[in-house]
């Protein structure tokens, strides 16, 4: 009812009528707010929103009470309030939750864009030839992960290395990443390689030895733009191009074989 009642508040500002409101319009609107309500900040980011809030409002306060003109508050709030929200953005987690049949589907880890589909070489566990699809993450993008598949997790190695940006192909080997293994239920093995980007200092995995892990739940978090690789055995059908947007844990990237 609330929202309904916003809806033709709108319209009443655009000096619309209600009766002749554009029903697509109001059901459009509607979604957008249905939207809204399923968007929370992730847990990796909210003592640094708080602390950075109280902080600036500190700071505003100062200049508000310290100043007979308000120019160095209105300067500092637009300035600084601006990279707040900006920060605010990059800690959104919407809640997601995939409608359809998981098995044998590979669902994408992370929001971003397709930036790989090829066989490649593995030799660091698989000794063999293996299907890689990669999702390049822009810091305008939701940096939660999302486990690709069902299964259970063998296994989680973190290792240092460079910071090369993350769209090109040496940042998978070389860059800081977070490799976790995992057992599909009909014994099929799939890596999910978490690389940290030119920008990003910290690759965070909840993903744990042993532990039986679904679509839908969160595998961990990239702080500032990143990559994610998938590696999946081969025979494997790829459902992504190259430079597609995705939607992590909602768009099919692949179907095992």
């Amino acid at each position: 009812m609330f929202s309904f009642c916003i809806l033709l508040s709108y319209s009443y500002l655009c000096k619309l009528k209600p009766k002749v409101i554009d029903r697509n319009r109001l059901i459009d609107m509607g979604e957008k707010i249905k939207k809204l309500k399923k968007i929370r900040i992730h847990r990796e980011g909210t003592n640094t929103l708080s602390v950075t809030l109280l902080l600036l409002v500190g700071i505003g306060l100062a200049l508000w009470f310290g100043f007979e003109s308000k120019i160095p508050f209105w300067s500092f709030t637009v300035v600084f309030g601006a990279a707040w929200l900006v920060v605010l953005n990059f800690y959104r987690c919407p809640i997601r939750y995939y409608n359809g049949e998981t098995e044998k589907i590979v669902v994408a880890p992370a929001d971003g864009r397709i930036v790989v589909v090829e066989e490649v070489d593995e030799d660091e566990y698989f000794h063999d030839r293996r299907l890689m699809i990669s999702i390049f993450m822009s810091p305008f993008n939701v940096h939660a992960n999302w486990f690709p598949v069902d299964g259970k997790v063998l296994f989680v190695k973190h290792q240092n290395g460079n910071y090369h940006k993350a769209w090109l192909p040496k940042a998978s080997e070389e860059n800081e990443r977070a490799d976790t293994m995992i057992q599909t239920p009909d014994g099929q093995q799939v890596l999910c390689r978490q690389i940290a980007g030119a920008m990003a200092r910290r690759i965070v995995t909840y993903a744990k030895d042993d532990e039986e892990c679904y679509i839908d739940e969160h595998l961990g978090f990239i702080k500032l733009g990143s990559r994610v690789d998938v590696l999946l055995p081969l025979g494997s059908q790829p459902c992504v191009k190259m430079g597609q947007p995705t939607t992590g844990d909602q768009t099919v990237i692949a179907k095992l074989p």
